[in-house]
């Protein structure tokens, strides 16, 4: 089979001296227009610069979609018309649970010594479970051994 490539002779081109002096007239070209994005960029507002809120407005947010919410209102709306993002909201909120936690774990606090009493009772609970686990282990070993009649 042929090549498909090398179909045929090559034709060569040959360029005679005035093809190749003769000067090509080319095309002047107006000077550019300005950018478009220039001018909307003169025309246009300066963006809206991102917003800080409060702890005190961000937990009265919060609270407000709250009772929204238990009104009846959906969590999405109630996040719309505080005019907050989805996003911002489940933020904010995460970062109120830990302080939340906080406030309930102090409240229900016990005196040093009634913690200490019960930590040492819970102590000797445990050292008395370990021991009767490891008769319990010795006795199940020593009789595997003697099905086994490993003794």
């Amino acid at each position: 089979m042929a090549d498909e490539s090398n179909a045929g002779p090559v034709a060569t081109a040959e360029t005679t001296d005035a093809e190749v002096k003769a000067p090509m007239a080319q095309k002047r070209r107006s000077p550019r227009p300005q950018k478009a994005a220039s001018e909307a960029a003169q025309t246009k507002p300066p963006a809206a610069k991102r917003r800080g809120y409060t702890e005190q407005e961000k937990s009265e947010k919060l609270k407000l979609i709250e009772t929204q919410v238990s009104e009846g209102s959906t969590l999405k709306d109630a996040i719309k018309s505080a005019g907050i993002s989805e996003q911002t909201y489940y933020h904010w909120k995460g970062a109120a649970k830990p302080t939340q936690q906080k406030d309930t774990r102090g409240t229900k606090s016990l005196p040093a010594g009634d913690e200490l009493a019960d930590l040492v009772k819970l102590e000797e609970e445990n050292q008395r479970l370990r021991k009767r686990l490891a008769e319990k282990l010795r006795a199940e070993n020593a009789e595997l051994r003697k099905r086994l009649g490993l003794d």
